[in-house]
């Protein structure tokens, strides 16, 4: 599916989906396994291994990304309809509209994908910075894979503008350019934007989650 197509089993599906915004009706211990399986396999070496760049990298795409699923869901608040929504029975817990747990722990360590970069930052290819050139790359990729997603029941696109393209430009690419381009950032300037990443992140969910709002 390259796009959403607005029909009645998408929007009943959202509809089921709005209902089960953090319920635990679904919960099964996959949830627990799969936090340990990222912290375990996904930071702990590379706390030990000091690989500070990497995780700077993997925080400001984790972080950006949780900034668009919040702006999802508050577009899901005023709309009716989200860009993209994740469905009941796909999940052991629905976070906010548009994302699961399962779908979030991968977000939380595609940004080390930074250590498969070229080492030299300014090399260019196509003519192209080469952290850029990846993003864009990267990004593509993620979205020819919500091709699969959207043609299953797990993940819905309503609305008939939204699909591929816009997916691919609006959303993937800002998530690698934050992770490639955080990645080559002075160490100050890492925690600083890292740093203010997540309090926008905490402040919203903080202020947002308790008026109802997503």
């Amino acid at each position: 599916m390259l796009f959403g197509d607005g029909s009645q089993a998408a929007i009943q599906a959202v509809e089921a989906a709005k209902l089960a915004v953090r319920s635990v009706d679904n919960f099964n211990w996959t949830f627990i396994t799969l936090l340990a399986l990222v912290v375990i396999c996904g930071y702990i070496p590379r706390i030990r291994d000091k690989k500070w760049d990497s995780i700077a990298a993997a925080l400001a795409l984790y972080g950006v990304h949780w900034i668009y699923e919040i702006a999802n869901a508050v577009i899901c608040h005023f709309t009716g309809f989200a860009l993209w929504h994740v469905t009941p029975e796909s999940t052991t817990f629905i976070l906010l509209i548009g994302v699961c747990w399962e779908l979030s722990l991968m977000f939380s360590i595609a940004g080390f994908q930074v250590e498969l970069l070229p080492e030299d930052k300014n090399m260019k290819i196509l003519g192209m910075n080469n952290r850029v050139f990846f993003a864009i790359i990267q990004a593509l990729g993620f979205s020819v894979f919500e091709i699969f997603l959207a043609a299953t029941p797990s993940f819905v696109w309503v609305y008939k503008w939204w699909g591929t393209i816009p997916v691919w430009i609006t959303v993937y690419i800002p998530f690698f350019l934050a992770s490639n381009l955080t990645y080559d950032m002075p160490r100050e300037k890492q925690k600083k934007f890292v740093g203010i990443l997540w309090a926008l992140v905490a402040i919203l969910l903080i202020v947002l989650i308790p008026l109802g709002i997503i």
